[in-house]
């Protein structure tokens, strides 16, 4: 039972970074909307729907909140990866990583698959940058909140780098 209430609880608590890594993605990801004057991506509701079988929405409202929905959903699920690798055993600082290469990896995989985005080596070297950029930032977020979440002095020297005294 011990494995089993391990699991759980990190599967919630990954749940729970997950939203804060989603809502850290989503600040970066806006502010470099904002500051490229672009429109907010679309590509969360974009692959869903064609996941989905979803064609056409009622109207932009419906899209706008389908939209959010799916980054909101993909992001928060994702944190039950995180929370995985952490019960797995892995250091905070190993499952931050694999974490964050899977999220992005799996983008990379996706969007393509579903026709969404090109691969990457066909986009400019800024757009995979800003890409990486945002990705990092919901992995770092996600990580740090996990392991907030968990609460034990290990955790502390893996968000700061240094032993914390209580």
């Amino acid at each position: 039972m011990r494995i089993a209430e391990k699991v759980a609880a990190s599967i919630g608590k990954g749940l729970v970074a997950g939203v804060v890594g989603t809502a850290a993605m989503t600040v970066s990801s806006t502010l470099e909307a904002r500051l490229r004057h672009r429109a907010p991506s679309s590509a969360p509701a974009r692959a869903t729907a064609k996941a989905l079988g979803i064609t056409s929405f009622e109207n932009d409202i419906a899209r706008a909140r389908f939209n959010d929905l799916s980054h909101w959903g993909y992001g928060t699920g994702w944190g039950i990866v995180r929370g995985l690798l952490s019960a797995a055993g892995l250091p905070p600082r190993a499952a931050t990583l694999a974490h964050g290469a899977a999220v992005w990896g799996s983008e990379q995989v996706a969007l393509p698959a579903l026709d969404i985005a090109p691969p990457a080596i066909f986009w400019a070297p800024r757009e995979i940058a800003i890409d990486a950029f945002h990705h990092m930032v919901y992995a770092v977020a996600t990580g740090m909140a996990y392991e907030l979440l968990s609460n034990t002095p290990s955790t502390r020297t893996s968000i700061s780098g240094c032993n914390k005294v209580s």
